[in-house]
């Protein structure tokens, strides 16, 4: 069962909306060479063609090249200079949609999170900020930034497919609870687009 992992045709007989909604309750793994990260997906957000809040609203260009691609493979990118976001493709070759992972609760591998987010996520050298404590593992991948770091996932694996890399979604694990569908978070432009999704009373969603 740890092996097993949702194939192309899954990403590919699915629109990206749909998509965002289906990936909540999956687990997301990276098999690293430091260790096995896991994360069941509790919070999904979906940027498509014609939305002013997609990377690809405009044109393609070096950065959101991986939107362009085929369904099922990462757009991994890089925020106020500092922090790694990571998508999974959607919707047809050429179209330019993805589904932004914005929280995980952590299900494999924690200890290795919690080191990897005394990192600076950039560099991956150690953090100026020394934290008293352990982190919390509400907080460990509450938020789209921490997810990548905690997962280990870089930029080098923007591209990278869910069935023939290191990173690979599960069939769900979750199944029995109750989703909410909202606007979107951090973003300045298609603010009224319901096109944020998450499971409700989730303690490790993204604080608003």
């Amino acid at each position: 069962m740890k092996n097993e992992h949702l194939t192309a045709s899954f990403f590919q007989k699915h629109d990206t909306l749909t998509l965002a909604q289906l990936l909540l309750g999956c687990e997301l793994v990276h098999e690293s060479a430091a260790g096995r990260t896991a994360g069941v997906i509790v919070e999904t957000e979906a940027y498509l063609w014609g939305d002013p809040a997609c990377h690809a609203y405009r044109r393609q260009t070096k950065r959101n090249a991986a939107m362009f691609g085929s369904p099922g493979h990462l757009y991994v990118y890089l925020i106020y200079g500092m922090y790694y976001c990571v998508n999974i493709v959607g919707g047809p070759v050429g179209e330019g949609e993805a589904v932004l992972i914005r929280a995980l609760e952590p299900t494999e591998g924690l200890d290795l999170m919690r080191e990897r987010r005394n990192l600076n996520p950039k560099t991956l050298q150690p953090s100026l900020k020394i934290r008293k404590k352990p982190l919390a593992e509400k907080d460990l991948c509450n938020g789209p930034g921490k997810l990548v770091q905690a997962m280990g996932i870089r930029p080098e694996h923007d591209k990278a497919s869910l069935w023939e890399s290191s990173i690979h979604i599960t069939p769900p694990v979750f199944s029995d609870f109750k989703m909410v569908t909202t606007t979107r978070i951090g973003i300045t432009r298609g603010v009224e687009l319901p096109y944020r999704f998450y499971i409700q009373g989730n303690m490790h969603v993204s604080k608003a």
